[in-house]
């Protein structure tokens, strides 16, 4: 993971999402937390140097979550510069992002069946919730994702890992 990550960082074309995600992409990274969420970091730098910030959002809000959980606190501040560049809000400097990694497991179920072109009584009847009930949740989820309209939410949710 490392010797990708490494050759993706010394090329300065095209090749060098390739090579991201191919380190990414190495079996048993999730051994490694912190060095994957390096890794992460360093391509969402990357793509966010490219105005590609939708993508650089996603491996940020990753490397975000993991730098919180290890208590890497300067890797967490410079995670948060970061995607406080890419317009992303941080909730009031802790470290806490406000994009899908912040989403509770029913906000991102109400979310992705939201994406996908439910309306709130169909997700209701698919979660055994009232309209009225999948309505708070979706009116949460949306300033966390920067989004106003169910067309952007499903543009903010396509890198959503999965979980």
């Amino acid at each position: 993971m490392t010797v990708k990550a490494a050759a993706a960082l010394a090329t300065d074309d095209h090749r060098a999402d390739d090579l991201f995600d191919e380190a990414l992409a190495v079996p048993d990274t999730g051994r490694r937390p912190f060095e994957r969420a390096r890794v992460q970091l360093a391509y969402g730098e990357g793509l966010r140097r490219a105005r590609s910030t939708k993508r650089a959002r996603g491996h940020l809000g990753a490397a975000l979550d993991t730098f919180e959980r290890l208590g890497a606190a300067p890797w967490t501040a410079r995670t948060v510069n970061e995607l406080r560049a890419t317009g992303q809000p941080v909730k009031h400097g802790t470290g806490t992002p406000t994009g899908t990694a912040s989403l509770t497991p029913q906000q991102r179920e109400i979310a992705l069946l939201a994406a996908a072109g439910l309306t709130n009584k169909q997700i209701g009847e698919r979660l055994f919730l009232s309209p009225r009930t999948v309505s708070t949740p979706l009116h949460q989820l949306f300033p966390k994702l920067g989004v106003t309209s169910r067309a952007a939410l499903r543009d903010a949710l396509r890198d959503l890992p999965k979980a």
